[in-house]
Order: structure tokens, then sequence, then C-alpha cells
């Protein structure tokens, strides 16, 4: 097969030969089946078990470790979230606070009562027709008492039944 003469890259290119397919006349060899063999016991010794045995273990320590060390980093991201969650609530309700003094400022002023008052209430300013003045004597109505008040001392229950006896052998 022909192909263009431009080539791509500074390699140059393979040429491909094509092989002449033969016939198909040659048998192929046929697969056997082998049986599988038993296979040998590998003898080890107890000091390569021990070691065996220790670099296990030494795995799962580490593993053990890591797995405690990221639950840990886990919790403190979520204690963390919880923090800057709880530092945007506050962030919010002082400034919800501010706003709500800066509110009870504004509605101490007088002229926006009376603004309240005339539009929510109905109600307008006196005129000089509805001023009424009143006279008084300037005789002082304070009187003095002329009866003497008596304090009762409390009494201690022992004398409060010694007064009940006497009472009742009086009648």
């Amino acid at each position: 097969m022909a192909r263009a003469n431009y080539q791509y890259g500074t390699s140059p290119r393979k040429t491909v030969q094509e092989i002449p397919k033969k016939a198909t006349t040659e048998k192929k060899p046929k697969l056997r089946v082998v049986e599988d063999l038993p296979r040998q016991k590998v003898s080890i010794s107890k000091a390569q078990r021990k070691k065996q045995v220790q670099t296990t273990m030494l795995a799962i320590f580490v593993f053990v470790v890591l797995l405690a060390i990221g639950y840990r980093n886990s919790q403190i991201n979520v204690k963390f979230n919880e923090m800057q969650n709880q530092k945007k609530q506050l962030a919010t309700l002082q400034k919800e606070n501010e706003q709500l003094e800066i509110n009870i400022q504004n509605g101490l002023n007088l002229s926006t009562i009376e603004k309240e008052a005339e539009e929510k209430l109905g109600m307008q300013k006196l005129t000089n027709k509805q001023t009424v003045y009143i006279t008084l004597p300037k005789k002082d109505y304070v009187e003095a008492t002329t009866e003497k008040v008596i304090l009762e001392e409390e009494k201690s229950w022992f004398d409060t039944v010694k007064d009940w006896v006497l009472h009742l052998f009086k009648n």
C-alpha cells in the first residue's frame, strides 16, 4: 500500500513489509492437558515465621495509627466547621442587634413619635380652643393625723397560748 511521502516527526519511518500468508495446510499443534501435580510443601523455619508475624503486626499497627490520625483530623475539621458556623451566626446576630439599637434610638426622637401618633393613631396637636385652665385655691390639702397609731409587737407562741388560756378562764 502506497503512503504519502510526507513524514511527520524527526525520526525516520519504519517500513513495514507485508509477509505473504502461507497456505493453511500446515497443522497447528494440539494443546496437551497437563494434570496439576501436588505442590511441594515448603518448610519455613520458626525464625522466618516469627519475622513474618512481626512484619504483619507492624503493618497492622501502622495502619491503625494512621487510621486514628485520620479520624482525629476529621473530628478536628468537623469542630472547626461548627465553630465557623457559630462565628457567622454571632456576627449576624451582632449586626441585627446593632440595627435594632439604631431603630430604638430613632424611635425615641420626639419628632418621629409625633409623626407616628398623627399617622397611625390619628392624634392631633391641641389648639387654644381646646385648652381649659382651672384655678385652685392655695390651701394645703394635706390633713394631719389626730389619732395615735399603736404598733403591736409580735408575741411569741408561748405568750399567744398563755393569752388564749387566760381568755378561756375569764369566760
